[in-house]
C-alpha cells in the first residue's frame, strides 16, 4: 500500500466530476486516498457527447435507464421507467 503522498502511475482513471456534488467529491477523495491522481473532467463544463455516453454505458454493461439519476431531477414526472 502506498501513502497518499505517493502517487501510482500504473492506473489511468477518469472521473466525470461535479465539484458541487458531495458524492462526486467523496469519490474523488477515495480515488486520491488510494494513491491515484485521476484525470478529472467536470462534465457540467465539458459535457460528454452522445456517442461517448453510449460507449461508457455499453462498457459498464448497463442500460441508459440504469444510469439515469432520479433524485433532484424530473425523472418521476417524465416516467421513463414506464414501458
Amino acid at each position: 500500500m502506498t501513502s497518499p503522498g505517493h502517487r501510482l502511475k500504473t492506473m489511468d482513471i477518469i472521473i466525470y466530476h461535479n465539484p458541487d456534488c458531495g458524492t462526486s467529491r467523496n469519490t474523488l477523495g477515495l480515488i486520491r486516498n488510494a494513491g491515484v491522481e485521476p484525470h478529472i473532467i467536470e462534465y457540467l463544463k465539458c459535457p460528454p457527447t452522445r456517442l461517448l455516453l453510449r460507449h461508457l454505458i455499453d462498457r459498464m454493461g448497463l442500460t441508459v435507464r440504469d444510469v439515469l439519476r432520479e433524485k433532484g431531477t424530473p425523472f418521476h414526472e417524465l416516467r421513463p421507467a414506464d414501458p
